[in-house]
């Protein structure tokens, strides 16, 4: 063959590579489309494990609510369904048995009248005891447990409601924790200080899981992240708080519950709840009650609708989910349509960002504020509202999107092109604000990192605290990029410094809100191609590098949650994942690998893998809630990340430059 021959057959198989790259995307655009709401947004569910349906369930039995027999046998099909193999609950698809998830499954599936003796009761009860029983359960639980009276209040730590009198430089204070601690924490001080009772009309105990009787329960041993000196000063202190638990001044008593009641109060939410997060929002109804406010009280009933607003009732199952994330999977959806490009996909995309523009706070000066005092507010949250607590990530996401219309607008000479200035100005204001002392951002407060606190007795899940991480600095890093902060600017030399300096010895960067190296990676990977860092710069090509070491044989990526664990060694393998496999890819492309053969075995893996309607099965865990505690399943994360990054490597393919462009 010639050479004029040889670079037609080139040209004919790149014609050909590419059009079925196109039909990949179509279908999954489509898809994608297709689940658009009327108003423009996405939401898909979000799915955690076995204790926030399990708690739903006890939640209202410790209400004394009216039965909804139909909605609890959805619900125990679902908990059934995904009981393991070892008999008990993980707490993510084929994970290890986990003692508190099978706690409250199995306490949950006995309230909805399921049998003691039947066979998946027996297995989970036989698991539990040779796990060291329900008396080896966390701290959470414990109080459940306790507001049950299936243990008593004294193997429960002890966080007096007093602690609201503290003034903000006491190393122990409200401010100095991470928003879901603080608004879970709150109502938990007044229960734990109340110590109300469950009606629990049922009478339902759990006593045959404990390997001694819950009364000759101990105080709870101290967790692997927890250090010394500090745990000890910290049991020590719990201790003492015991004994004298019951000379604490009745009037600084009852001002300090006023004024928790009055926290819980101010940041309600409207029907999106405390915090708008299910733990938070669970705690505060019992919260009310315990206070003896009615059912029908204003704050007690919408406190009560927003947990409804969290179920997910199929035909043949229901689940409670954690929480909502419209703002996030819209912002996401936004990206990935914008990428596939097109009149549809461009048209979809600028719906979403129309019904994201209007959910900016721009009027509340959120707990973030107590940090950065001076700060305009200006940032998105991650539900349909939460303006106390916007995040640095989902804010970043969005800019970035509003400025890639910004741009196609004006290249278009339409008006639209000047509709999205003062959001992105007044988010970019905020997210430059909220940079912590270290060059990184945390996700909702800047520097929120007094790791001591991570000792405490109640601090056994070790998620207490939001200090800066790299996969949300990265988003902030790519956002200031592409709005054209040089990266000889100060606040960026901080930032690129930090996700440096947190690189780990194989090239990897940790992802705390995904799972979990694969995720970082390309989260900074794609920080640093924005500012400007070439393929050659030597913590981009580790990186890169990195992950084209663990590349699975059959051309995907995939990652465990079993990476979280304290004593990590490095990588290990695990079955190639879409969202993950399109995180490695995208973390490659931004580190100008598009050429190299495992970003093409990656891009067959994915084009593979598509289903005929357009998505890719995952059953995997893939996205972070608090490592080792608690992990989520985004369904959307399928049929938008793949997307992404086949249009993207068909953009590349077929551009000039070879050279992503923006962010993220």
């Amino acid at each position: 063959m010639d050479d004029a021959s040889a670079l037609t057959s080139t040209l004919d198989i790149g014609r050909l590579e590419i059009a079925a790259l196109d039909a990949s995307v179509h279908r999954a655009a489509a898809a994608l489309l297709e689940r658009q709401r009327p108003d423009g947004h996405w939401v898909f569910e979000l799915e955690a494990d076995a204790t926030i349906p399990a708690e739903y369930i006890l939640l209202r039995a410790y209400l004394g609510e009216p039965d909804v027999p139909e909605l609890e046998r959805r619900i125990g099909v679902y908990l059934r369904r995904i009981q393991g193999a070892h008999g008990g609950w993980p707490l993510y698809h084929d994970g290890a048995f986990d003692v508190s998830a099978t706690v409250k499954a199995y306490f949950a599936l006995k309230m909805i009248g399921d049998d003691a003796v039947a066979p998946h009761m027996t297995r989970a009860r036989q698991a539990l005891l040779a796990h060291g029983g329900a008396e080896a359960c966390n701290v959470f639980t414990r109080f459940l447990l306790a507001l049950f009276g299936v243990i008593p209040w004294r193997v429960v730590p002890r966080i007096p409601v007093e602690i609201m009198h503290l003034p903000r430089w006491f190393p122990i204070h409200l401010s100095k924790i991470s928003y879901w601690a603080r608004t879970v924490i709150v109502p938990l001080l007044v229960l734990r200080t109340l110590k109300p009772r469950a009606r629990n009309a049922r009478g339902v105990r759990i006593d045959e899981l404990f390997v001694r009787p819950p009364d000759q329960m101990r105080g709870i041993a101290r967790a692997g992240h927890q250090k010394e000196p500090w745990a000890t000063g910290f049991f020590a202190l719990d201790a003492v708080l015991h004994r004298v638990e019951g000379l604490f001044p009745g009037p600084s008593r009852r001002s300090a519950i006023a004024k928790a009641k009055a926290f819980v109060d101010e940041r309600l939410n409207g029907e999106d709840g405390l915090g708008a997060i299910f733990p938070a929002m669970a705690n505060a109804v019992m919260m009310y009650d315990a206070l003896g406010y009615p059912p029908d009280d204003p704050n007690r009933a919408t406190a009560r609708a927003s947990v409804e607003k969290l179920l997910v009732v199929k035909d043949h199952e229901a689940y409670c989910q954690p929480c909502l994330s419209p703002v996030w999977d819209t912002a996401l959806a936004a990206h990935a349509l914008l990428e596939a490009a097109g009149e549809a996909c461009e048209a979809g995309a600028r719906r979403g960002l129309q019904w994201l523009k209007p959910l900016q706070v721009l009027d509340v000066k959120g707990d973030w504020a107590e940090r950065r005092p001076d700060t305009r507010p200006g940032g998105w949250a991650f539900q349909y509202r939460n303006d106390h607590y916007p995040d640095t990530d989902d804010t970043a996401v969005v800019v970035m999107a509003m400025d890639r219309v910004h741009h196609l607008a004006g290249q278009e000479g339409v008006p639209e092109a000047a509709a999205y200035d003062e959001a992105i100005a007044r988010g970019r204001e905020w997210v430059e604000g909220l940079q912590s002392h270290n060059g990184g951002w945390g996700a909702f407060d800047a520097d929120n990192s007094y790791h001591y606190l991570n000792n405490i007795p109640f601090a056994d899940h070790g998620a207490l605290l939001d200090p800066p991480t790299v996969d949300v600095a990265a988003r902030c890093v790519g956002m200031l990029a592409q709005l054209g902060m040089s990266a000889e600017a100060p606040r960026m030399k901080a930032a690129l410094a930090y996700l440096q300096r947190e690189q780990e010895a194989d090239g990897s960067w940790f992802g705390r809100w995904g799972v979990n190296y694969v995720y970082g990676t390309w989260s900074a990977l794609c920080a640093l191609n924005a500012a400007g860092l070439p393929p050659d710069a030597p913590t981009v090509s580790r990186g890169a590098d990195w992950l084209i070491a663990i590349q699975n044989p059959d051309g995907g990526w995939g990652e465990g949650c079993d990476s979280y664990r304290l004593d990590y060694k490095g990588y290990k393998p695990a079955p190639s994942a879409s969202s993950q496999t399109a995180w490695a890819l995208l973390g490659l492309m931004a580190a100008g690998r598009t050429d190299h053969a495992a970003v093409a075995r990656g891009i067959a893996w994915l084009t593979a893998n598509q289903t005929e309607d357009g998505v890719w099965p995952e059953d995997a865990y893939t996205g972070g809630g608090f490592p080792r505690v608690f992990y989520l399943r985004y369904h959307g994360y399928s049929k938008i990340f793949p997307l992404w990054a086949l249009a993207r490597y068909r953009n590349l393919r077929r551009g000039n430059s070879g050279r992503v462009a923006f962010g993220m």
